[in-house]
C-alpha cells in the first residue's frame, strides 16, 4: 500500500481549480507532518495554510515550477494550485540553518503522502528567497519559509520511467504533455560489497 502511493506521489504542475482543497484536508495533512519524526524531538517547523485567492496569488509571485521546462510556464493560466502548505522552521525554537533540513523532508513527504491518499496532487518548491515570501505573507521574523508544497487535484499525467546507468534524470514532456519522471533502477541504486 505505502509503495502504490509512493508511486502516485508524483509532482503535479498543473491542477483542476473545480475541485477545492478544504481547510479540513490541509489540516489533516499538517497533522500527519505533525506526528512525522522529528529531530531531538525539538519540532521546531510550523505550517501556514494557503487557500485564499489573494495570498494564493502572491506565493504564485515568489515560486518557480519545473526550472528543467522554463520555457513551459507551468502552472498553466486556469490550472493554478488550490492551496499551498508553506513549511516554516521557527527560529524562536531553533535557528540551526541545517539542523532541520532533515525534519522539512520528512513533513513534507508525509503531507504529500497524505495529499495523494486524499486523490490530490502535490508540488514540493524550493525555489523561492525566504525573505520576500516571508514579506509577501507577512510573517513574524521568527518564521523562515523552508518549503512551499503546492496542493489541489491533479489534471496532468505524469508517468514514470525506469533508466539505465548513464542516462539522463532530466524530466520531460512529450508534444501530448505527459510528464516522464527517469528513474534509476533498483540495481544500480543498491551498493553491493
Amino acid at each position: 500500500m505505502i509503495k502504490d502511493l509512493i508511486k502516485k506521489n508524483r509532482s503535479v504542475r498543473g491542477y483542476d481549480n473545480s475541485r477545492d482543497v478544504t481547510i479540513e484536508e490541509l489540516r489533516e495533512m499538517v497533522d500527519c507532518a505533525r506526528l512525522s519524526a522529528s529531530s531531538v524531538n525539538m519540532q521546531p517547523l510550523k505550517y501556514i495554510l494557503v487557500r485564499t485567492e489573494d495570498e494564493k496569488a502572491r506565493v504564485l509571485e515568489q515560486v518557480s515550477f519545473a526550472a528543467k521546462l522554463s520555457a513551459l510556464k507551468l502552472p498553466h493560466k486556469g490550472n493554478e494550485p488550490m492551496a499551498y502548505i508553506v513549511i516554516c522552521q521557527d527560529e524562536q525554537i531553533s535557528k540551526s540553518e541545517t539542523g532541520f533540513l532533515r525534519d522539512v523532508g520528512i513533513a513534507a513527504q508525509s503531507i504529500t503522502l497524505a495529499a495523494t491518499e486524499l486523490g490530490l496532487g502535490a508540488c514540493m518548491l524550493g525555489y523561492f528567497s525566504s525573505d520576500k515570501l516571508r514579506q509577501a505573507l507577512d510573517l513574524s521574523e521568527n518564521l523562515k519559509p523552508q518549503l512551499v508544497i503546492s496542493l489541489g487535484k491533479s489534471v496532468e499525467d505524469v508517468r514514470i520511467v525506469e533508466i539505465e546507468e548513464g542516462e539522463s534524470t532530466d524530466y520531460y514532456r512529450d508534444e501530448a504533455g505527459i510528464h516522464y519522471v527517469p528513474k534509476r533502477i533498483l540495481d544500480d541504486v543498491i551498493i553491493t560489497r
